[in-house]
C-alpha cells in the first residue's frame, strides 16, 4: 500500500574507464524486469515504486533486474546487470472476519467455574502484530455465565464457564461475542472497522448431580452440660435433578472417630449422643454425608464445626506439692508466699477465685491468708521470734471457691518450712536436712568436704578389710595342726552313767551305724553325738568319711523312733579316722580304766610332752606339784 514513487533502494554501478576520456565511463541506470511494478532513475540508480496500492495479501514478493550501460547508454557501450529481491512487509489493511455468523456449543451441567466449553476464531489476512486479536461478549443472556478470553497465540477466543450452572433452571444461552484487532493503523482506518461480531448459542446438558446442602459448612454450639440426646440442628439436602430423589444422611466415620454425634438417616436430624467435655475437646469438626438413595455413588458433604461451651464444672486447685521457705528472722506480717489457684474451666472477666483459710486452722497465731482480689493471694506471718529448736514445718489448708455459679470449693495444702539463712536473706538449711548452700560458700571450702567424705569412705573400706581377715580359715598344715594344740570341750555330758544321750559306739566307728534298740527319755538333746577331736591332713568337703559319717548320722536321726517330734540341733564334731594318737576326747573314759592313764603320751614324742606332763605320770621321783 505504498505510495507511488516511493523510494525503495538505490544501485550504483561502477566503471573502470576514464571518465575524463570522452563517455566510456558516463553510465546509464534502466530497468530490465520488474514493470509496471517499480522503476528505476536512469541517472542515479534509485528504485521507486510505480504501482499504487500493491497488495501483500496478492503478492508478496517481487524480483527486479536492473542495468548499468556506459557510453550514455549508446549503441556499443558495455552493459552490467544487477538482481534487486524485493518483499512486501505488511501492514494492517484487512479487517477480521469470523468464520460462522452463529456457533453451536454445549456444556454439562457439572461443569465447574473455569471449565472450557468451546473456541472461535475471527480470520484476519494481516500477519504478526496486525492479527493479533481481542475478544469480548458484548450482548446475550449468557453474559454473566460465561466468560471468553483470547489463548497465547492471539488468534482464538476461548469460552469459559463462568458460574455454576442448572440444567433445571436454564437449558441454554446465548452470547454475542466480537472480536477486534488489538493494534490498528491510523493510515488505514477508512478500511476498517477492524472488528466482526457472531452470536454463540450454549445448550447445557442434563446431568445426575448429587445432592445439595443448604449451606456448604455450619457452625453450631452446645453447651458441655448438655443432655444426651439433644439436638443441635436439622440439615437440609435435596436432589437437585428433575427426578428430586430422596436424600440419606450419615457421618463421616473418620471425622467422629469417638462417635459423640449422630445424624438422623431421613431427617438430618444431628444430636449428640454422648457427655461432652469443653476442658477435653473444645471443637468437634464431623463431616455429614448426603447420598441419594437410588443412586448411591452421588454422594455431597458439608462440613460441621461444633463448639462445646464452657460450663463451670470444675473446682478451683493449689499446685500438687505447694512449698514455702522462711527465715528464722521473718518479723510479723511479712509475706512469706503467694499463692495462686488454677481452674480447667474458661476464665471469665473480674476475680473469679476466692481464697482463705480452712476454719480449724483460720484462728492459728502464725499466720494469715490475705485475699487479693485479683485471683491470688499472700500469706502473711502474725508473728516473729521464729526458730528451728522449735517446730519447724507448718502445714496450712487452703480453701478456694470460684464465684461462677455454680460455685465449686476445693482444698489445698501449703507446707511452711522455718529455715536458717544469711545475713542477706538466701535459704541456708531447713531442719531435718539443708536446703540449700550458701551463696558465699568457697571453692576451698567444697574441696575440704569432698576431701573429708574421701577419708571416710577409706576408713570404711579398711575396717571391713580387717573384719574380713579376723576370720581366719582352717588351716590345712600338719605342722601347725599338731603343734602344742589345745582341744576344749565346753560339753561334759551326762555323767558316766548317761548312755541315752550318745552313741559312743557310733563315734568310734562312723562307718558302722547300728540304730537305737533302746527308747530314750522324753527330753530334747542338746547335743546328739561329740567325737574327739585328732588334728589331721586337711581333707575337702567331698571327703567319703566325712560324707558318710554325716550321712549316717542324718539317717539315724530321721529314723530313730524314739526322737522327739521337734526339730533339735545335732552336732557333730567328727575328727576322721586313722590318727596314731587314737583320741583324746574324755568321753571314752567311761570305757576302760585304762583311759584315764595317760602315760602313754610320754611314747608320742616331744610334740605331746606338753599333755605328758598335764596328764601322764612323770618319771622322776620327785612328788606332783598341782
Amino acid at each position: 500500500m505504498s505510495q507511488v514513487g516511493t523510494s525503495v533502494i538505490q544501485v550504483t554501478a561502477s566503471d573502470a574507464d576514464d571518465p575524463s576520456y570522452g563517455s566510456s565511463a558516463r553510465l546509464l541506470y534502466s530497468l530490465l524486469e520488474g514493470q509496471p511494478y517499480f522503476s528505476v532513475d536512469p541517472d542515479n540508480g534509485v528504485v521507486r515504486v510505480s504501482l499504487a496500492d500493491m497488495d501483500r495479501e496478492t503478492r508478496e514478493n517481487y524480483t527486479v533486474i536492473i542495468q548499468a550501460k556506459d557510453m550514455g547508454g549508446q549503441q556499443g557501450g558495455l552493459a552490467g546487470t544487477t538482481t534487486v529481491n524485493i518483499a512486501l512487509s505488511d501492514v494492517n489493511d484487512n479487517p477480521p472476519v469470523f468464520d460462522h455468523r452463529l456457533y453451536q456449543m454445549s456444556v454439562p451441567e457439572s461443569a465447574t467455574a473455569g471449565a472450557v466449553v468451546g473456541r472461535i476464531w475471527a480470520r484476519d489476512r494481516d500477519v504478526g502484530v496486525n492479527s493479533h486479536m481481542t475478544y469480548s461478549v458484548i450482548d446475550g443472556d449468557g453474559r454473566d455465565t460465561f466468560d471468553i478470553s483470547t489463548d497465547p497465540t492471539h488468534m482464538f477466543g476461548v469460552i469459559t464457564v463462568k458460574k455454576r450452572l442448572d440444567f433445571e433452571k436454564k437449558q441454554s444461552f446465548t452470547l454475542k461475542i466480537e472480536g477486534a484487532n488489538t493494534f490498528e493503523d491510523p493510515a488505514f482506518r477508512q478500511r476498517g472497522p477492524f472488528k466482526d461480531v457472531t452470536i454463540v448459542h450454549v445448550s447445557v446438558e442434563d446431568v445426575d448431580e448429587p445432592p445439595t446442602f443448604d449451606l456448604t459448612s455450619y457452625v453450631l454450639e452446645l453447651r458441655e452440660d448438655a443432655e444426651v440426646g439433644t439436638r443441635l440442628r436439622t440439615l437440609s439436602a435435596r436432589d437437585p435433578d428433575g427426578a428430586n430423589n430422596s436424600i440419606s444422611f450419615s457421618i463421616l466415620s473418620s471425622s467422629d472417630p469417638d462417635r459423640f454425634f449422630h445424624v438422623d438417616l431421613l431427617s438430618g436430624a444431628l444430636m449428640a449422643v454422648r457427655p461432652l467435655d469443653r476442658e477435653t475437646r473444645g471443637w468437634h469438626n464431623i463431616t455429614v454425608l448426603a447420598t441419594e438413595t437410588n443412586n448411591p455413588s452421588q454422594v455431597s458433604s458439608a462440613s460441621v464445626a461444633v463448639k462445646v461451651l464452657d460450663v463451670n464444672d470444675n473446682p478451683p486447685t493449689l499446685p500438687d506439692f505447694l512449698e514455702a521457705f522462711m527465715c528464722e528472722s521473718t518479723k510479723a506480717g511479712q509475706r512469706v508466699q503467694t499463692v495462686a489457684a488454677e481452674d480447667l474451666d474458661e476464665p471469665q472477666e473480674g476475680p473469679r477465685f476466692h481464697y482463705s483459710l480452712a476454719p480449724e486452722v483460720v484462728n492459728n497465731p502464725n499466720f494469715t491468708l490475705r485475699d487479693n482480689q485479683d485471683n491470688t493471694a499472700w500469706l502473711v506471718t502474725r508473728r516473729g521470734g521464729w526458730s528451728q529448736r522449735d517446730l519447724t514445718v507448718f502445714h496450712l489448708p487452703i480453701v478456694i471457691s470460684d464465684v461462677q455459679p455454680p460455685a465449686h470449693t476445693s482444698t489445698g495444702t501449703l507446707t511452711v518450712r522455718v529455715c536458717s539463712c544469711d545475713h542477706h536473706g538466701n535459704v541456708m538449711s531447713c531442719a531435718p536436712e539443708a536446703y540449700s548452700l550458701p551463696a558465699s560458700l568457697s571453692r576451698g571450702a567444697l574441696i575440704a568436704i569432698l576431701a573429708c567424705i574421701l577419708v571416710l569412705l577409706v576408713m570404711l573400706l579398711l575396717m571391713l578389710s580387717l573384719r574380713t581377715h579376723r576370720k581366719k580359715p582352717y588351716l590345712c598344715d600338719q605342722e601347725e595342726n599338731v603343734h602344742e594344740n589345745i582341744v576344749r570341750y565346753d560339753d561334759e555330758g551326762g555323767g558316766e552313767e548317761d548312755t541315752e544321750a550318745f552313741d559312743i559306739a557310733a563315734m568310734w566307728n562312723p562307718r558302722e551305724v547300728h540304730p537305737h534298740t533302746k527308747l530314750r527319755k522324753d527330753m530334747m538333746p542338746e547335743i546328739e553325738s561329740l567325737s574327739r577331736y585328732v588334728p589331721q591332713p586337711c581333707m575337702s568337703a567331698g571327703d567319703g568319711n566325712v560324707q558318710g559319717y554325716v550321712l549316717a548320722k542324718l539317717l539315724e536321726a530321721d529314723f530313730d523312733p524314739s526322737a522327739a517330734p521337734y526339730d533339735s540341733l545335732q552336732t557333730y564334731a567328727y575328727e576322721g579316722e586313722g590318727s596314731v594318737a587314737e583320741s583324746l576326747s574324755s568321753l571314752q573314759s567311761g570305757t576302760s580304766n585304762n583311759d584315764h592313764e595317760y602315760d602313754y603320751l610320754n611314747e608320742w614324742g616331744p610334740r605331746f610332752r606338753k599333755l605328758a606332763e598335764m596328764y601322764g605320770v612323770l618319771e622322776t621321783n620327785d612328788p606332783p606339784v598341782w
